[in-house]
């Protein structure tokens, strides 16, 4: 079991299977985004022995992540492999849906239980200023093709940006009268070289729920509101879904935290919002053996900080959203 010093049993592990993406959303990365050459990424070979190290050390849950997760070569194999390891009980894959259209299937037939899907507006010209590249119909046809490929109950995360779509989360909420689904609104954080915007761009989870009560009336938790996961729910009256709403600015859930990321080039990142990391691929490809690289891990855990600094001003500077994942 991987314990930190506060007590946490981590056992959520956050792979970024690649940081390319085959779109330039405007919080995630620059649309001039410079990749990293391919032999300084861990090759499949290594991210299934790096899985079976994690699920020996009580990690049973394992979420794919990008950049795009689905623009990565032999994706399917890849989640049958990880699938099929004794211990993981939970596989699921956060994607921006571009390619759900023709990956849904044999996704789900190897193994992935389940997907989010980004989708910050409704109204193709805007998700066109979001994304820089992105068709709205391609994404609407992945979540469809998702909900048919039995990949549920379907998510939908919507990061909500100031000037670009704080009004769409109206539209996107209606979604939930209709759908069984979950619309999550997940507030914009400050990361990397475009923090300065992301920081100046930041909509609160109170004036979201502002919003939507002035325009549904009463919004009602579940559960008192209480935590599920990193999301705190409420359901519009009569409503098939639920909405989610995800404050780690204003509201941040980090003493609930059991969760650890590993990049696309091979390190284990301890907070999404600090900058520590620690190298796994270098000691990996250097001979390290089965129980050397199991202690790195358990004391790597066991350093996890308690939480975030964006209180105190500490912003995360030495990688964009797309490299680490989300």
């Amino acid at each position: 079991m991987a314990l930190d010093r506060f007590g946490r049993r981590i056992h959520y592990l956050r792979i970024s299977l690649t940081d390319h993406c085959n779109l330039r959303c405007v919080y995630c990365m620059p649309e001039d985004m410079t990749f990293r050459p391919p032999a300084e990424m861990l090759q499949d070979e290594e991210i299934i022995f790096l899985v079976r190290l994690f699920a020996s050390l009580g990690f049973d849950k394992i979420r794919l992540t990008g950049g795009e997760p689905t623009v990565r070569a032999n994706v399917v194999d890849l989640v049958r492999e990880i699938a099929a390891t004794p211990g993981i009980r939970s596989l699921t894959m956060t994607t921006n849906g571009v390619l759900l259209g023709k990956l849904a299937r044999p996704l789900k037939a190897a193994g992935l239980q389940r997907v989010n899907i980004s989708l910050d507006t409704l109204d193709p010209v805007r998700f066109h200023k979001i994304t820089r590249w992105g068709n709205l119909r391609q994404v609407w046809e992945g979540i469809l093709a998702a909900e048919e490929a039995g990949l549920t109950p379907i998510k939908i995360n919507a990061v909500v940006v100031r000037g670009y779509n704080e009004a769409d989360i109206v539209d996107l909420a209606r979604l939930t009268y209709e759908h069984a689904w979950q619309v999550r609104f997940i507030e914009m954080m400050p990361l990397g070289g475009i923090s300065d915007f992301q920081r100046s761009q930041v909509v609160s989870t109170a004036e979201m729920l502002a919003r939507l009560e002035a325009a549904f009336g009463a919004v009602e938790p579940i559960n008192g509101g209480e935590l599920d996961g990193e999301a705190r729910l409420y359901r519009l009256p009569g409503a098939l879904g639920t909405l989610g709403f995800i404050a780690s600015v204003t509201l941040p859930f980090c003493a609930a935290c059991t969760r650890a990321r590993l990049t696309a080039d091979g390190r284990l990142r301890l907070c999404l919002l600090r900058d520590k990391e620690v190298d796994l691929l270098t000691p990996l490809r250097n001979g390290a053996t089965w129980e050397e690289m199991r202690q790195l891990i358990v004391e790597s855990i066991w350093e996890k900080p308690w939480g975030h600094g964006l209180a105190e001003g500490e912003i995360a500077l030495n990688r964009v959203m797309s490299e680490i994942g989300g």
